[in-house]
């Protein structure tokens, strides 16, 4: 088997991560990988250290599309049964999987291009999904909501959409006494804060930290001890701490530099909040934090309702309602047996539906199966 990613971005987040784990378990099972991205992108600097075959390009020449770019395109996918790209926004006139179908259409390819999102974004086109040229493809959809937009509003035939979550690392993301004491070593929090509230990710408009601090600003005149740990980077990262010191709430929330382990910090954490306003589909932090015992609080935003069983394995409110945010997290932050029944149910649902190493099985064996009887042209 040969599959080739394509992940045309230079950002670091819970999708790149998750090539990343997909191009070391396929190896593992002996596929044969080729990435190909954006020379100076994170998961071209992250695939250097495996024995993937590497194929980069430069990010804005990529945009002219001309003879170099489909050469090196072409060369990654000729020998790939299944091409997975991760649709991103276009850019300059282009569009990877446009692009990569259009390569694949020129060449005379037999590669199934698979267009792979969990993100809906009304504004991105058909075509991002759905090739123009008569090639092969399938879409790969990780959430149940994604899927039904593909069939309904794009109008792709249903045998071409294919749904498979993903999942997390239920091994690495257990509770542990002996890593909750690395946390506390190494995340010192001032004494007497609770209930200590994360939001993982990156800094940015999106992910409604803005919004948030808010909500905090609020949920501190009925928790003063309240603590938010807001863990990461991104363009943000100044506004918010300016938003942070205009508000007074230098007591009440601190700033984690971006981890690889975010399994340490889920040690420290009472709940998790996920405070999207748009542009979402499975975020990895919520099935991360419910795996690790530590119930959530999320705005209801494409497939966040399929983890997030509203008053079973967390609470929902509708994005940008900071009204509900605050009451949500007071609900949750002030009640440790409500916690309790939600980190159990969250943790059994992970194990049971969403393991990682199960999903990857099943990504793998998907690929198989339409590298043999997905419709040729």
């Amino acid at each position: 088997m040969r599959v080739c990613f394509i992940e045309d971005t230079g950002l670091r987040g819970g999708t790149q991560i998750w090539v990343s784990e997909a191009m070391r378990e396929f190896r593992a099972q002996g596929a044969d990988v080729t990435l190909l991205t954006s020379e100076d992108g994170w998961n071209a600097e992250d695939a250097r250290s495996t024995d993937v075959d590497l194929v980069t390009y430069g990010y804005l020449a990529v945009t002219r599309q001309d003879a170099e770019a489909r050469r090196i395109w072409t060369h990654a996918l000729e020998s790939a049964d299944v091409a997975v790209c991760t649709v991103h926004p276009p850019r300059e006139g282009f569009h990877c999987s446009v692009f990569a179908a259009r390569c694949i259409d020129d060449a005379g390819l037999s590669t199934v291009l698979v267009p792979k999102s969990g993100t809906i974004v009304p504004e991105y086109e058909r075509r991002y999904y759905k090739p123009d040229p008569d090639i092969r493809y399938h879409v790969a959809a990780i959430t149940g909501f994604t899927r039904d937009y593909m069939v309904d509003d794009y109008e792709i035939p249903a045998d071409h959409v294919e749904l498979i979550y993903q999942g997390t690392d239920v091994v690495r993301y257990t509770p542990s006494e002996a890593r909750a004491e690395t946390a506390r070593a190494r995340y010192p929090l001032r004494e007497g804060a609770g209930p200590v509230i994360g939001c993982l990710g990156s800094f940015e408009e999106r992910k409604g930290q803005v919004l948030l601090l808010d909500a905090i600003e609020r949920v501190r005149k009925e928790l003063p001890e309240v603590l938010l740990l807001l863990v990461g980077d991104g363009p943000d990262e100044e506004k918010l701490k300016q938003v942070v010191a205009d508000k007074g709430l230098e007591r009440n929330v601190s700033f984690v530099p971006f981890t690889s382990e975010p399994e340490v910090i889920f040690e420290l954490l009472d709940l998790l909040v996920l405070a999207s306003t748009h542009k979402e589909g499975l975020p990895n932090v919520l099935l991360e934090s419910m795996a690790m015992e530590v119930p959530v609080v999320s705005t209801r935003l494409a497939g966040t309702p399929e983890v997030v069983h509203d008053g079973e394995t967390g609470l929902l409110v509708e994005p940008g309602d900071v009204g509900q945010l605050a009451d949500a997290l007071v609900r949750l932050g002030s009640d440790p047996e409500l916690r309790q029944t939600m980190a159990t149910a969250g943790r059994t649902l992970m194990t049971e539906r969403f393991d990682k190493r199960r999903q990857f099985q099943e990504f793998l064996q998907f690929f198989q199966r339409i590298a043999k009887t997905a419709p040729r042209p």
